[in-house]
């Protein structure tokens, strides 16, 4: 019989037993619109009571522009003091070219993105071209605009693909929720890509470095005494699991109509338990949204 997960009224009963907190935005803090309810006055209790927090995003956006973009929904900047993003790994990547991936690549960059994202490309020795044939490299933050799909791109994607023109993938998320629409993100476009015989290199969640980045810059606790808050089973619970780190899920994100909130208790706990248990994760408990 799966387990079920509990169901906690917020991060407070749990707080007391780790060193440090990894929190992700899109889904726990703010919808890519507005803060969710009770957030800001959660982070406050969280920075008062000393522990040392940061902010791990898949956002594709350096950390200054996610922190704009936040103050602008209304969160005081104090609340936030580090923020890692999959945006500033990709910028440091594309700086540093350490990977393979980039061995032979020349500085022809075709971009997959909107305007907004754009940032990723101050300050590198890098020239965008519009046109995929001239591609030395695709770098993919994403959409344009939030309702287009994946077929949207396909001619750039299967040009790119044949090509065989390396694809660096700013954002592993596949979807989101925006405003209470679900959308798609730079990580479909790179799994599409992959399945036409592309080849993707992703920074961000859930793989390993950008946690060992985001670690040393919350002051390098143990992994073992660290609590992950997410909302994402594919990268938030599996990246946290696979560094080591317990996670707290939650429910009210990307899977809140697969958990059915606001149904009996024991239900939704064993709905949690039965999507943890089908992917192979075990989160610490789940919470509705973020509260103390």
């Amino acid at each position: 019989m799966t387990a079920s997960i509990p169901l906690l009224p917020g991060i407070g009963p749990l707080i007391g037993e780790y060193d440090a907190v990894i929190i992700d935005l899109w889904g726990v803090v703010h919808d890519g619109v507005k803060l969710y309810p009770g957030v800001a006055d959660c982070l406050r209790k969280l920075a008062e009571s000393g522990k040392p927090y940061g902010m791990l995003t898949n956002a594709p956006r350096r950390a200054a522009a996610i922190a704009d973009s936040m103050e602008q929904m209304g969160l005081p900047r104090e609340l936030y003091p580090v923020i890692m993003s999959s945006g500033e790994a990709t910028w440091l990547g594309l700086r540093e070219r350490h990977e393979a991936v980039f061995d032979g690549v020349g500085t022809a960059c075709y971009h997959i993105g909107p305007e907004r994202d754009r940032n990723l490309f101050d300050g590198q020795d890098m020239t965008t071209v519009a046109d995929i044939d001239a591609a030395d490299l695709i770098v993919n933050t994403g959409p344009w605009l939030d309702e287009e799909t994946v077929e949207d791109y396909a001619p750039v994607l299967d040009r790119g693909a044949a090509r065989d023109v390396p694809m660096i993938c700013a954002n592993p998320d596949l979807e989101v929720i925006r405003g209470g629409k679900r959308i798609i993100c730079a990580g479909m476009l790179a799994k599409y890509y992959e399945e036409k015989g592309g080849r993707a290199l992703y920074y961000g969640k859930p793989y390993a470095p950008i946690y060992r980045t985001c670690l040393r810059m919350i002051g390098d606790p143990s992994p073992a005494r660290v609590l992950a808050i997410g909302d994402s089973l594919r990268t938030d619970i599996a990246g946290a699991a696979e560094m080591g780190i317990d996670s707290l899920l939650v429910v009210g994100g990307i899977h809140g109509e697969e958990f059915g909130l606001g149904g009996p208790l024991a239900e939704t706990e064993s709905k949690i338990g039965a999507a943890c248990a089908a992917q192979g994760l075990s989160p610490r408990a789940a919470i509705a949204g973020l509260s103390w």
